[in-house]
């Protein structure tokens, strides 16, 4: 019997919690090589890197904040800031990213966490029928919808490029 990370199984547990769809959620692969940039996981999957729904966590006035956004761009801090209404939004640091998720960076997902995180979702990724976010380490990805990350995470929709 093949053992499972427990961050995967943490992730798996929470879509299926969530209400993500049970076919989905029964595609999360391991892959063999990790991939912790959405260009990596982009070619790993033959996808556009569009199509990788980045999680990314951040410090807003020292509390987390997770930014789920395209791989294609890059997260403007300034417009997190007016979103989640806070003076100062960084990147935060892997022990801070690791404390609020369990997670390390490179593998972070969307659920999965020890408790629920503040969380926006990059309206980017609604151009896409299906994109892909990590499954809680880097060797991890799961298929979904903008929707249902919507859904599953609590998130809200914003455009954060």
């Amino acid at each position: 019997m093949t053992s499972v990370h427990r961050n995967v199984e943490l992730v798996t547990a929470a879509l299926r919690t969530g209400g993500a769809d049970p076919a989905r959620v029964a595609r999360l692969q391991v892959l063999s090589d990790a991939v912790t940039t959405a260009a990596s996981a982009a070619a790993a999957l033959g996808v556009e890197v569009g199509q990788i729904a980045n999680s990314l966590v951040f410090s807003a006035d020292g509390e987390p904040v997770l930014v789920l956004t395209s791989g294609a761009h890059r997260v403007d801090t300034a417009k997190v800031a007016a979103l989640v209404g806070a003076q100062q939004v960084s990147r935060a640091s892997a022990e801070f990213v690791h404390a609020a998720t369990g997670q390390v960076i490179g593998g972070i997902a969307p659920v999965g966490h020890p408790a629920p995180l503040r969380t926006l979702v990059d309206r980017a990724l609604s151009a896409y029928d299906e994109v892909w976010a990590a499954g809680g380490i880097a060797h991890a990805v799961f298929p979904s919808t903008f929707d249902e990350l919507v859904a599953v995470t609590g998130g809200r929709p914003a455009d954060v490029a």
